[in-house]
């Protein structure tokens, strides 16, 4: 069987592509098993020049990988261009540091094992399964193969149906720089081909989604015990404080909702701005949104299905009392949608409880900072979030609960790439990006090798009674006149 990938904006035919069904998935995981093998013993040295090329490969194509990218998957390619830069940085990121963050390193052993050497080390999985999105189909699941890659994995990649072209050209580019082995081999297909792939005895599995497809790729994974990273939805807040340079906001929240059509997981979906700056905060991003144009400033919904989701939380928001203070019903308007701005909607209406992956965005009015996060962390969500203000916006920021936040800008945390990126709650677990990002895609081993023989011996049938004794004196000495030091600081 095969399917087409169509350009969102036109409905043309992009490319063809097959099906995998479980037979075939198998079949390009038993390539991946001795390549995997391969791969991880090349080293690290050779493994970051490979990586190195691959990017220099992307580097040297990024316009025709941006104008793929514009076609198949709606954005501009300015949008798109972006996008593969960020993606970029991070492959240089991975490569760079993968052996200081994973590399054999030696660690203490304390003063129960002094005769002991001790070492730490992160060795690869060996195949990991990425499964990934349609929304960023290269910056996103460039969290996971880089990294993947630059641990020692193979790695079997299935893009979004939405997407498979845009999978395919990192794939081929990849294999360019590594044709020895199928080190990064490609599966396309739907939910059933990620469904053989995560039964196909993949080591670790990364999957970036919906948390509804999560939960179903987490249940299938747990029939092998294979550990899975889900990186899902979002519903991120911006909070405005009183001192914030309200214009600034205004201009940060309206990128953050419409930019990518509001198809961005760690796009801004709710704004919580406190009563002194309300009003003009509303004015000035009312203004600025009615000069936002879908086809120019972003692009087509990629699917259908979420046309659908952006029309029933305005219609649900306007039937619970909502005003609509930029666009409406109307703005919905296949394939595009123009920008929405939604106010008075209660904390219960699906604009403000449910990821809307679209152009819209809710503004309420709080009372201070602290009802803001009140609210902001009543969510189930938890991937990102974004404060304005001066005085207090770092504390704010750390009082939210998600898994990144941005002060006086959105969004910034993902240009990092020594940042760990992934969430809370129903926003998923694990981390991608950073020296987590590295750690997640390899197991850690330990190893005491030991260098003499100690006078007092604990650990045999033959231990005398005097070596324990003597034992727990030490530790009484060491650590209970410390406790009885601190409990007497303390009355």
């Amino acid at each position: 069987m095969s399917f087409d990938s169509l350009d969102p904006a036109t409905g043309d035919v992009v490319a063809t592509f097959p099906a995998y069904d479980v037979a075939a998935v198998r079949t390009v995981m038993a390539a991946a098993r001795p390549a995997a093998a391969w791969w991880g013993g090349l080293g690290f040295a050779e493994r970051k020049d490979r990586l190195t090329q691959w990017k220099t490969a992307i580097t040297r194509r990024i316009a025709e990988l941006a104008d793929l990218m514009h076609h198949e998957n709606g954005k501009p390619a300015a949008d798109a261009t972006l996008e593969v830069v960020l993606a970029i940085e991070h492959i240089a990121w991975a490569a760079r540091h993968a052996e200081r963050v994973l590399g054999r390193r030696r660690v203490g052993a304390g003063m129960l094992m002094p005769n002991q050497a001790c070492t730490v080390e992160y060795q690869p999985y060996g195949v990991v399964g990425v499964i990934g999105p349609w929304n960023y189909p290269v910056y996103t699941p460039m969290g996971a193969l880089a990294y993947a890659l630059a641990a020692g994995n193979a790695v079997v990649f299935k893009p979004s149906p939405y997407t498979p072209a845009v999978g395919r050209w990192l794939v081929e580019r990849f294999a360019e720089v590594v044709p020895e082995q199928p080190v990064l081999s490609l599966v396309t297909g739907a939910a059933d081909t990620g469904a053989a792939l995560c039964r196909a005895g993949v080591d670790k599995l990364a999957f970036t989604g919906s948390t509804a497809t999560a939960k179903k790729v987490m249940a299938a994974c747990a029939e092998t015990l294979t550990p899975v990273l889900l990186e899902c939805g979002g519903k991120d807040a911006l909070v405005v404080d009183d001192d914030a340079d309200v214009v600034a906001a205004a201009d940060a929240a309206l990128w953050g909702a419409m930019g990518n059509a509001g198809q961005t997981c760690i796009g801004i979906e709710r704004v919580y701005a406190v009563d002194a700056v309300y009003d003009e905060f509303v004015t000035v991003l009312t203004e600025r949104a009615r000069l936002v144009r879908p086809g120019s400033d972003y692009g087509p919904m990629t699917t259908a299905e979420q046309l659908d989701v952006v029309r029933r939380h305005i219609d649900d928001a306007l039937a619970r009392g909502g005003q609509a203070a930029v666009g409406g019903v109307d703005s919905v308007r296949a394939p595009y949608v123009d920008p929405v701005v939604l106010l008075d909607v209660p904390e219960d209406a699906d604009a403000v409880s449910e990821e809307t992956f679209g152009p819209t965005l809710t503004v309420t009015r709080v009372r201070d900072a602290d009802e803001a996060v009140e609210r902001v962390n009543a969510s189930r969500y938890g991937l990102g979030a974004a404060v304005f203000g001066q005085a207090r916006a770092v504390e704010i920021a750390h009082r939210i609960r998600s898994g990144m936040a941005s002060v006086n800008s959105v969004i910034a945390f993902a240009a990092v790439p020594s940042l760990p990126f992934g969430g809370v709650g129903d926003s998923g677990f694990g981390r991608v990006h950073g020296a987590d990002g590295l750690r997640e895609f390899a197991r850690p081993k330990s190893v005491t090798r030991q260098r003499f023989t100690l006078p007092i011996r604990l650990t045999t049938f033959r231990r005398r009674p005097a070596a324990l004794k003597a034992t727990v004196g030490l530790v009484r000495l060491v650590h209970g006149r410390r406790a009885e030091h601190g409990a007497t600081q303390g009355q």
